[in-house]
């Protein structure tokens, strides 16, 4: 099962890796523990001592993660003051930020099924509105579930289908 690889891309030797949108999304993210910091933001942490203790790294991992995230446009920082403390900061996600949830269910979903804990699965996500199980899923535009060899990468400007215009 592979992906299918047209126009441009279909010769592997004339383009590179480098620009792949995969590469650029992992450049995003940053490393492992950067991810483990956005899905925490996802649980609703958004003061710095909450990722600390909740994550259980160290404070300047923590704070390398946070800037890392605020740099890439996945956080922001928004500051806030305790009355007769000192201003502090709240991180919060962005558009571009939650609009990565699917990747993250996906991950879960992943890892749920091929690397389970030592006591077996122990994370069920569910939709609150009907409590059915929540999937991540490859569609089309038209809804119809797409296998991985039923994809086709091709450029955007080239028609479907391989041709040229």
């Amino acid at each position: 099962m592979t992906i299918t690889l047209e126009g441009h891309f279909a010769d592997r030797d004339t383009w590179s890796m480098q620009n792949c949108p995969v590469a650029r999304t992992l450049a995003a993210l940053g490393p492992p523990s950067a991810v483990l910091v956005l899905s925490e933001a996802y649980f609703g942490t958004n003061r710095f001592g909450d990722f600390v203790k909740n994550l259980e790294m160290t404070e300047s991992a923590v704070t390398a993660r946070l800037h890392h995230l605020v740099k890439a446009g996945l956080l922001v920082r928004e500051p806030y003051q305790e009355p007769g403390q000192r201003t502090r900061y709240e991180y919060h996600l962005t558009k571009m930020g939650r609009d990565l949830a699917p990747t993250l269910v996906s991950l879960m979903e992943w890892g749920e099924t091929y690397l389970p804990g030592e006591e077996g699965r122990q994370v069920a996500l569910r939709h609150a509105g009907c409590d059915e199980a929540v999937t991540a899923q490859v569609r089309c535009a038209a809804g119809h579930d797409v296998a991985v060899d039923e994809i086709v990468m091709g450029s955007p400007a080239d028609p479907p289908g391989g041709g040229s215009a």
